[in-house]
């Protein structure tokens, strides 16, 4: 996912559209700056889906550390911080991803999302299914499809107005910042984007600590 951050380097933003198609090309300007991106869409269901799916707007950076970032993650925030485990273990899956977020011993959430193979911002969709069995699903799961990675993280968690702030401490990777701003249906992308491009700014992350990929395509690059 690319974004033109003038001469000083990229910003990454993944954008999440239940129904738009195609590539799409967008800008969003913050503080003085412009800043262009486009984003490819998640290959259409063959399906008519049971209850609309929800858009977002994402950005993920590396941090030197999260004890560094979470002073003014708290100065702006109107709730947090909040902490917690999350174990997610993924498995084969030819029309998209499954992964299993285990949040401790009888709490965990079966996760299916598709998006496009494509580096640059993505549209997703995803289902969730609550599990009170953590480890015999994961068991079951693991026979059935095959294990292709685990991450492995603790997260703080802040809510900024309707932003939820990720600082992450991510087992063989390091220390990272995830921004989430939530779109109503019909909002333009754009608005979720000048968001997360303030907040980042306020926070004091510059373009060259933005990464692309999920955790576990960084742990995969890493041979992990």
């Amino acid at each position: 996912m690319l974004a033109n951050f003038g001469a000083t380097g990229f910003l990454s933003i993944a954008a999440s559209n239940r129904f738009a198609s195609g590539w799409q090309e967008l800008a969003a300007s913050a503080n003085g700056l412009e800043y262009h991106y486009r984003y490819v869409s998640a290959p259409p269901l063959n399906r008519k889906l049971d209850q609309p799916m929800a858009r977002n707007i994402e950005i993920k950076a590396r941090i030197e550390s999260v004890e560094a970032i979470a002073p003014k993650a708290a100065a702006l925030a109107k709730a947090g911080p909040i902490e917690f485990a999350q174990d997610d273990t993924f498995f084969r899956c030819e029309a998209g991803r499954l992964k299993l977020r285990v949040l401790s011993s009888d709490s965990a959430e079966l996760i299916f999302y598709r998006r496009a193979n494509q580096r640059g911002p993505q549209e997703s969709f995803y289902l969730r299914s609550p599990s009170a069995a953590p480890d015999s699903l994961r068991e079951c799961l693991s026979l059935a499809y095959g294990q292709i990675g685990r991450v492995r993280k603790q997260r703080t968690l802040f809510l900024v107005d309707r932003t939820r702030l990720h600082l992450d401490r991510v087992e063989g990777l390091g220390h990272f910042l995830e921004l989430e701003v939530p779109l109503a249906e019909d909002e333009p992308a754009e608005f979720g984007i000048r968001e997360a491009v303030k907040i980042m700014q306020k926070l004091g992350v510059e373009p060259a600590q933005l990464v692309e990929g999920a955790y576990l395509d960084l742990l995969a690059v890493k041979g992990m």
